[in-house]
Order: C-alpha cells, then sequence, then structure tokens
C-alpha cells in the first residue's frame, strides 16, 4: 500500500516490497508517480491521511485487493482521492499498486470538476467510467513497471483538457502555498495576482474544493508531519512550520490526522517518502 497511511491497524511490511519510479523522461510537470509491488500480497489495514494533493491509486492486485473505508462506506479497488478525505481506512491483501500524485490545479484538467471531488473518495470508474477498466487491464499486463509508467503517462496526457484548467491566479496561488511550506498570507496571494481577497476565496475554492486559508494550512501540516518523521522533536518542528507554539502543531496534527504528534512521527507512510516521492519536503 502507497506511504500515506498511519501507524494504526496493520502497516505494510517495507522490507518485502519493491518500490518504483519513473524515469525523468516520463515525468509530467504536477504529476508524480510511485509503483509498489509486494513481492508476497499480505493484509494490511491502515488509516489513510490527507495529503496535498488528488491521488489516483489503480489497484493491480490480483484477487479482492485493496478495500476502502470512507465516512462508513466502504469501496473496493482503484479510487480517486480528494483533497481533505476526512476518515479514511484501507485495508486488504495488497500485491500491486500504482500511485499518482496530482497538483490540485492539475487534477482539474485530468478528471474535469476536481473541486467535486474534494472531502470525497470516488472509484476510477465513477471518474473514468467505461476507460478505467481498459487502463487497468494495460497497466496489469504490462512486463515493467517503466512500461507502466510510460503507460500512466500516456493515459493521463490524452486526459488533459486545456478547456478545464483553472484560473492562471488560482494556480499561481497554489504554486506559491506550495513553494512557502503553507506560511503565506491570503491577502498577500491575493495582491500578488491582482484580485481582491474575497475574489480569490471564491475562485480558488470553486475551483480547487478548498478555501486558500485551509490550503495552507494542510501544506503547513504536511511539512510538518515530515520533519515529525524525520526525527525532530515537536517543539523544533514547531517553530520550523510556523506554528504558534507546540499546542497548536498538536491541534493541526490532530485535526487532519486523529493522531498525536508522536504517533504520526512513528508512521510508516512517511518511512520511505524519500524513495517513492524523491521530491519531498526536506528536512529542514
Amino acid at each position: 500500500m502507497p506511504p500515506i497511511g498511519t501507524a494504526i491497524g496493520t502497516p505494510p511490511d517495507w522490507d518485502s516490497m519493491d518500490i518504483s519510479v519513473p524515469p525523468p523522461a516520463l515525468r509530467l510537470p504536477g504529476i508524480s508517480m510511485a509503483g509498489f509491488s509486494q513481492r508476497v500480497p499480505a493484509p494490511m489495514d491502515i488509516s489513510m491521511v490527507a495529503h496535498p494533493s488528488v491521488t489516483l491509486l489503480i489497484d493491480l492486485s490480483e484477487g479482492d485487493g485493496i478495500v476502502y473505508d470512507a465516512h462508513g462506506k466502504a469501496g473496493r479497488g482503484s479510487a480517486v482521492i480528494g483533497l481533505l478525505p476526512g476518515e479514511l481506512r484501507a485495508s486488504g491483501r495488497v500485491g500491486t499498486c500504482l500511485q499518482i500524485r496530482l497538483e490540485p490545479a492539475l487534477a482539474t484538467a485530468v478528471f474535469g470538476a476536481a473541486a467535486e471531488l474534494s472531502g470525497t473518495l470516488a472509484s476510477l470508474d465513477d471518474v473514468w467510467g467505461r476507460h478505467a477498466g481498459r487502463a487497468e487491464d494495460r497497466l496489469r499486463a504490462a512486463g515493467s513497471w517503466h512500461e507502466r509508467f510510460a503507460i500512466a503517462t500516456e493515459l493521463i496526457g490524452r486526459r488533459l483538457d486545456t478547456s478545464r484548467r483553472v484560473d492562471p491566479e488560482v494556480a499561481h496561488v497554489w504554486r506559491r502555498t506550495l513553494a512557502g511550506r503553507g506560511r503565506v498570507r491570503v491577502e498577500g496571494l491575493a495582491d500578488e495576482v491582482g484580485w481582491s481577497r474575497g475574489r480569490l476565496c471564491a475562485r480558488f475554492r470553486s475551483q480547487l474544493g478548498i478555501a486558500p486559508k485551509r490550503a495552507a494550512r494542510l501544506v503547513r501540516f504536511d511539512h510538518a508531519a515530515h520533519l515529525l518523521a524525520a526525527g525532530r522533536p515537536a517543539a523544533d518542528v514547531a517553530a520550523a512550520s510556523g506554528y504558534v507554539d507546540q499546542s497548536h502543531l498538536h491541534r493541526d496534527v490532530r485535526e487532519f490526522t486523529g493522531l498525536t504528534p508522536a504517533a504520526v512521527a512513528r508512521a510508516p507512510w512517511l518511512a520511505i517518502d524519500d524513495v517513492a516521492w524523491p521530491d519531498t519536503w526536506p528536512d529542514t
């Protein structure tokens, strides 16, 4: 299972899992991919955590594969996870899975109304229709991860629709939020793009499904979580990530994960980020 779960339940055995990433020639701006292959399919049961991306999980396992439980509603197989999916668990006997992360601004051009995905989990069939099964079949039949990444790049590139792109101002504000690791002020970003604060908030929310301030909190949390996983003390992480104090950090961690900072520091979903996602936040 991809590294976006918590230490609750039965985490994946990373020692028995092979992790692959695409070569530079197959990387698209705003999109990251990683492939996970369990040498011997094994059961897992983990809680999944919000990440500042729209996540596409393509389950290539034989048999039952991944089972999701979101808001008390069960689902199975490949899925699209929007921003801030809330309480979400994944379990099952997992063998092979492709995870694709898309910046929210780009997800709109790939999936259409990306804002409607915010706070939700949808099956790939619901999002891609009849093309979902064909995509899975092609990816499952591929002889290597390099071939799978090439197929995935082709499939996503084919679905890119420039007519569905978000406003350039919204895309700029998202990029600035990422670059600033969430330590940005909405008023300043509005000034940068020449909009009022109200217009920015309205357009950002309608197109990405999240308010600019909450997006900044999500990005800041993600940076803090990586620092915690790197072994930094919670007090140091709070100061380095722009929190008022350690209790402020604790509240955000609790909101986004349901865990304490100490539990997040032990979470297996961050243990291999430097392998699966080489462009992840640095430990500074």
